[in-house]
């Protein structure tokens, strides 16, 4: 079995094919996944698919990239944690590749998201981009360590990977690590210690190959732990079993 840990069914390019990517997930073993919420205006949508789906899960939360919207409060974030299919804070972090000014409304609004974790005990979802020491900071000084949470489509050095599992994050790895040219991030996948690693497929964005190119979806995921298991030379049912079990303990499913 699989587990996509990080999808966006939500997406309307998605909605419109549910029954059919919820069929290939079966099909290909993908017993598990969480829908990942990127605006609190569209987050009933992601509820309603975990509320439908006894195999989705939610998380709450609002993208980086994402100014005009509804901006979360830690009160607002935690009333809509409350519900027992929420089992994360996120997708929260910094992007300053599509921000290049570095704005400190990015900065508040992570800080939000860690403390709203805090708060109700749930894991962080956190995106970076162009931005890992800016992230890394905030994660210390707000101590992201005590929530925990994954570093979600990981793209940095091995470095921050370390950082990042000082802090007892895990980090998980997306379609990108099967890319010809993605060579620095398969030695981080490489490195990543199998029990704080954790696959996604980040959808509808990022395919894998041999879809590269094409409208990802969870189903896909599979081909993630293929590429890691042979990168470290073990069988993918190592790579299924101890990321679908990481998936577990790190979001609190029973």
């Amino acid at each position: 079995m699989f587990v996509d840990s990080h999808c966006h069914l939500d997406f309307p390019e998605l909605t419109e094919r549910q029954d059919e990517i919820l069929a290939l997930m079966a099909q290909n073993a993908v017993s598990l996944a969480l829908c990942v919420s990127v605006k609190l205006e569209t987050f009933p949508r992601v509820l309603a698919l975990a509320e439908a789906h006894p195999h989705l899960y939610a998380s709450v939360g609002v993208h980086p990239d994402n100014q005009e919207c509804e901006e979360p409060d830690v009160d607002r974030l935690l009333a809509l944690a409350a519900h027992p299919r929420v089992v994360a804070i996120g997708e929260t972090g910094l992007d300053y590749y599509w921000h290049k000014d570095r704005p400190e409304w990015q900065r508040v609004r992570f800080r939000t998201h860690i403390q709203a974790a805090h708060a109700c005990n749930k894991p962080l979802i956190i995106h970076t981009r162009d931005s890992a020491d800016d992230t890394l900071r905030l994660m210390r000084e707000e101590k992201a360590s005590v929530p925990g949470g994954v570093m979600h489509c990981f793209t940095e050095t091995r470095e921050v990977a370390e950082a990042a599992l000082d802090m007892g994050f895990y980090i998980s790895f997306s379609g990108i690590v099967t890319f010809k040219n993605a060579k620095a991030l398969k030695e981080v996948a490489r490195y990543v210690p199998l029990d704080r690693m954790l696959i996604e497929t980040d959808s509808p964005y990022l395919a894998p190959v041999p879809h590269r190119g094409k409208q990802n979806e969870p189903g896909f995921v599979k081909h993630v732990a293929e590429h890691i298991a042979e990168l470290r030379g073990v069988p993918v049912e190592t790579i299924a079993r101890q990321t679908t079990d990481n998936f577990m303990t790190l979001f609190d499913i029973v």
